[in-house]
């Protein structure tokens, strides 16, 4: 008495191949064109509902300043190795230094109505969602945003 084996090598039909490849590339080119184009796909921002616009200044003693740019006065000192805020502000002063902005123009911190929390440049249009990094990264930022201005 010998059991049923399935064949050793299914084989697919041949129709089922080709529609399988034919939705990946097409699903492929779809994604290319609309990057090309320049098409965004994001959702649109909730309102905010509390926003900020700060300077933040290098010091010698390995320090970052952090500046309300409508009073001049720093909010805080962030010492230490502080890599997500350095991080964030690398990848926006990257931006500028190659359309050969200065340090002058302020970042917008936002606090969305959604719960998001977006630093934007608005002298090259770049931003970051800085909930994308996590509650402890986005904290940081957060707390720029309820600082009192000591000035």
């Amino acid at each position: 008495m010998s059991a049923a084996h399935p064949p050793a090598n299914p084989v697919l039909p041949r129709g089922l191949l080709i529609a399988l490849g034919t939705t990946v590339l097409v699903t492929v080119l779809s994604v290319a064109a609309f990057r090309l184009a320049g098409v965004s796909v994001r959702e649109p921002d909730a309102p905010a509902v509390a926003t900020r616009l700060l300077r933040f200044e290098d010091r010698p003693d390995g320090s970052v300043a952090v500046i309300d740019a409508g009073s001049g006065s720093t909010l805080d000192q962030l010492r230490g190795e502080q890599g997500f805020v350095r991080g964030a502000l690398r990848a926006l002063t990257r931006e500028r230094r190659m359309r050969e902005i200065g340090a002058q123009p302020p970042f917008e911190l936002a606090a969305r109505a959604d719960g998001r929390l977006t630093l934007t440049d608005p002298a090259t249009g770049a931003r970051i969602d800085l909930e994308s990094f996590g509650p402890t990264n986005a904290g940081v930022f957060a707390r720029l945003l309820t600082i009192t201005d000591k000035h």
